[in-house]
């Protein structure tokens, strides 16, 4: 792939251009013609929970996919099929995705947290018919197991000799099959169904987003230009496998881009100073993280630490609070870069390398797709005016833009309506294009005839040295309509007491506008989160309605 060098935005935007192959099937078409020309071709560095470390090239997993996709077929697994992964950040995550794409089966990465009611909703709602887990994980299946009558295959991934009752031995079957798996005639490519995520669910169960083989396509300028990576970088991008955040940003787009991916598979609670150690002992080049892992990493004594080695960041997921970007470029020298896209896309709006970042902005349009900012009545938002985040629909179908929801054609005909795929996100740009995000259509605040979004107010708070986390609603007021409330997890050797109230509400009139200030504010221990760490703001809603 030959890597555009432009100048500006309008320059990349003019230039850019994707054109999917025909039946492309991102195993077939990627990694074994890749592996087989440039053999040994650096691909992963894995480093487990104990700091064991061990290199792999694209062959292997050419290899080994192949060798899983045969002993999966000899267990009955057919195109179309769905297969259900519970594998941590393991190699064996790679190998199975690749694998399934050779078969032309489904694949569902999924969280290790899902409870045992987690699991029989989304196996029998998705008609899975296996599952690839971890041995650790394995128990919780087990549970699962006797209201899943669809489930036929149950396959463990173990470090130990022994086999869990049961359950195929990963190691045994893989170790006896052929490495050799021709792409057959018929093989699954282009529109036909590749992977299925299951959202999030901040409110009401998760729906199943369905991607197709032109997918991993839609992640070039992810992986080759919002990363911009150059063969032979080392990319680390902090993500559970069960989530679409990890193939954004360690699989399809960075292989691409020929970068190494870097994969930290730790287990149990975060710790910011191995985080850091990593990036400084393993010499990583590129870092993506959410913004909060940024507000813990800044926290650190930097001192402690050679990162010399960096040389660009990227961040998404949640707004990028100002200090937090000037901090971390003051101790590293580097901008973060912010981005956006949702399960249902690739990235969407970013700010790239060749753009001034304006800390706060998610950046411009991503080329591949044409995006406007749309208001009730349909009609395009001029600058400073807030509208929906939406896809324009045409005749081309945009590479990294879903199929629809599996199983639920009105939630797909209500999200792609009127020629659009609307996004249910709220934005507003400025006069140079750049978009401004404000949340979720349903979560703004309509306060005193002011709409107000809760990531501004919550940006502003998370900036304040006593705040760790906050969550920003509205509540019901008689004289406002709503009131603005802030939701707030207090940094170790800080208290709740009315002074750190009225303190953080002047502190807000400060940075934001003034009528954007929490009248209410309430400290709690922990914010109500999804499996995946978003914020449960309607949950919150509902008991202060309550």
């Amino acid at each position: 792939m030959n890597k555009l060098t432009p100048a500006s935005y309008d320059e990349f935007l003019a230039q850019y251009s994707t054109k999917a192959p025909e039946k492309y099937n991102f195993a077939f078409d990627f990694i074994d013609r890749k592996a087989a020309e440039t053999p040994g071709l650096k691909a992963m560095i894995h480093v487990d929970n104990q700091g064991n470390r061990r290199d792999f090239d694209l062959d292997y997993f050419s290899k080994q996919s192949s060798r899983l996709a045969n002993a999966l077929i000899n267990k009955g697994v057919t195109r179309g099929d769905k297969v259900m992964l519970l594998l941590y950040r393991r190699v064996e995550f790679w190998v199975a995705m690749l694998a399934l794409h050779k078969i032309g089966a489904v694949a569902i990465p999924s969280p290790f947290l899902l409870t045992k009611k987690d699991l029989e909703y989304r196996i029998n709602f998705a008609d899975i018919r296996g599952v690839i887990a971890e041995d650790s994980l394995t128990p919780n299946v087990d549970l699962a197991r006797g209201k899943c009558p669809g489930l036929k295959l149950f396959m463990e991934v173990s470090d130990n000799s022994t086999k869990t009752s049961g359950w195929e031995s990963y190691a045994s079957l893989v170790g006896g099959s052929s490495d050799l798996f021709p792409r057959p005639v018929d093989s699954a490519g282009g529109f036909d169904p590749l992977l299925i995520f299951f959202s999030s669910g901040t409110t009401g169960d998760p729906k199943m987003v369905a991607h197709s083989h032109t997918y991993p396509l839609g992640h070039v300028p992810t992986g080759v230009y919002w990363h911009d990576l150059e063969p032979g970088d080392i990319q680390l991008t902090l993500a559970d496998t069960g989530w679409g955040k990890a193939v954004w940003g360690k699989f399809y787009g960075q292989w691409m881009a020929g970068a190494i991916v870097f994969v930290y598979d730790f287990r149990g609670k975060f710790e910011p100073k191995n985080l850091l150690e990593m990036i400084s002992s393993h010499r990583v080049t590129t870092f993506c993280a959410p913004p909060t892992v940024y507000r813990f990493l800044i926290q650190e004594d930097f001192a402690a630490y050679d990162l010399s080695c960096l040389k660009h960041c990227t961040t998404a997921g949640e707004l990028l609070n100002d200090s937090v970007f000037h901090t971390w470029k003051q101790e590293t020298g580097l901008s973060i870069f912010e981005g956006y896209g949702q399960t249902e896309t690739t990235l969407l709006v970013a700010t790239f390398p060749f753009m001034e970042p304006k800390p706060g902005s998610i950046g411009k349009p991503v080329p591949g797709y044409t995006i406007h900012l749309l208001d009730r009545d349909g009609r395009i938002c001029p600058p400073g005016v807030e509208g929906e985040i939406c896809i324009k629909l045409g005749d081309k179908h945009p590479a990294g833009l879903f199929n629809g929801y599996v199983k639920e054609e009105e939630k797909t005909a209500r999200a792609c309506a009127n020629g659009y795929y609307h996004t249910g996100d709220k934005a507003w740009a400025d006069e140079d294009g750049y978009l401004w995000f404000l949340g979720r259509v349903d979560d703004l605040i309509k306060s005193s005839g002011y709409r107000i979004g809760p990531f501004e107010v919550e940006s502003a708070l998370v900036a304040h040295k006593a705040v760790l986390e906050a969550a920003v609603t509205g509540v019901p007021d008689d004289i406002r309509g709503q009131a603005v409330k802030a939701t707030l997890v207090l940094k170790s050797g800080f208290s709740p007491s009315d002074t750190l109230t009225r303190e953080l509400q002047n502190f807000v009139k400060k940075i934001t506008a003034p009528y954007k200030y929490p009248r209410i504010i309430e400290y709690v221990e922990e914010l109500p989160k999804t499996i995946s760490g978003k914020i449960k703001r309607a949950e919150i809603r509902a008991r202060d309605n309550g």
